[in-house]
């Protein structure tokens, strides 16, 4: 791919001159590229992960060159505007994807690997990289150039948000085996390690403080560095008081998402036996 990175490169810089139809061409490439998971926004390196910047050069060249036009009818009258270089993407059968009628959408560039379930309505934006057997639930979110690993479960209104700039910033990552429950927000700046829970309405963002009550520690992101959540942690929403004066006479306390354990076996029986469901479903 480093030929097709070169090039996206070059046309985002203006550092070579390309024509409308060269434009397109190219960016079409990187499309079929990520639809085929020959490329990814982000990639692992051991324990960490890189951002593969082109990527989202290229997107966002894809919609400096789109036109806004009519997109999508019902009874022939129109209801959706869009670029038209962007728009979604058509799964077929021979893709494996057990795609539940009822109003999801899948963009185009979007990688969505053999044994995904998507319950309706779902959404999975351009760029995201779902993994094999992960199901997204009912009015669950895959925001640009997130990455979703295997055997994920993103249960229903979890939202996972897309970074599509900066161009170097590392987008949200779900690595294989975690559950996150329903009403959960993982926002820019997080990584959840492999096999992690958090629970319903947990709220995670680059400037969030995750406390980990089994080791007695504060995790924040750093310069440079994600908010990380650890691997096979379970994490709950909690509180901490406010200080001051006026907060302390009103009770006033702030959310405050804390690690209450690390998987033990009752949790990974949950996940076995969702597991289990989603085999059967498929």
């Amino acid at each position: 791919m480093r030929h097709l990175a070169d090039r996206i490169r070059c046309a985002y810089d203006g550092a070579d001159p390309f024509d409308a139809g060269e434009l397109r061409a190219l960016f079409d490439e990187l499309c079929a590229a990520l639809e085929r998971g020959e490329v990814r926004a982000a990639e692992p390196a051991g324990d960490d992960w890189i951002v593969n910047d082109f990527v989202k050069q290229g997107l966002l060249l894809g919609f400096r060159i789109g036109e806004l036009r009519a997109v999508g009818s019902v009874a022939g009258i129109v209801d959706c505007y869009d670029k038209d270089t962007l728009g979604s993407r058509r799964l077929a059968l021979d893709d494996r994807v057990r795609l539940v009628p009822g109003g999801s959408s899948v963009r185009r560039g979007a990688y969505v690997a053999p044994g995904v379930t998507i319950m309706p309505p779902a959404f999975v934006n351009i760029a995201a990289h779902v993994d094999r057997e992960t199901l997204i639930d009912s009015h669950a979110l895959v925001g640009s150039c997130a990455q979703i690993g295997a055997r994920v479960h993103l249960s229903a209104a979890a939202q996972i948000g897309g970074v599509l700039e900066p161009i170097g910033q590392l987008p949200v990552i779900v690595e294989d085996d975690a559950l996150i429950s329903g009403n959960c927000g993982v926002y820019e700046g997080v990584i959840v390690r492999r096999g992690a829970v958090l629970g319903s309405g947990t709220i995670l963002n680059g400037s969030t403080v995750l406390y980990d009550l089994v080791h007695s520690r504060e995790l924040r992101a750093g310069p440079g560095r994600p908010l990380e959540v650890p691997a096979r942690a379970v994490v709950v929403p909690g509180a901490r008081p406010l200080r001051g004066a006026f907060a302390e006479q009103r009770g006033l306390c702030v959310q405050t998402p804390v690690i209450v354990k690390y998987r033990d076996a009752n949790t990974d029986a949950r996940a076995a036996l969702e597991g289990v469901l989603r085999d059967a479903n498929t």
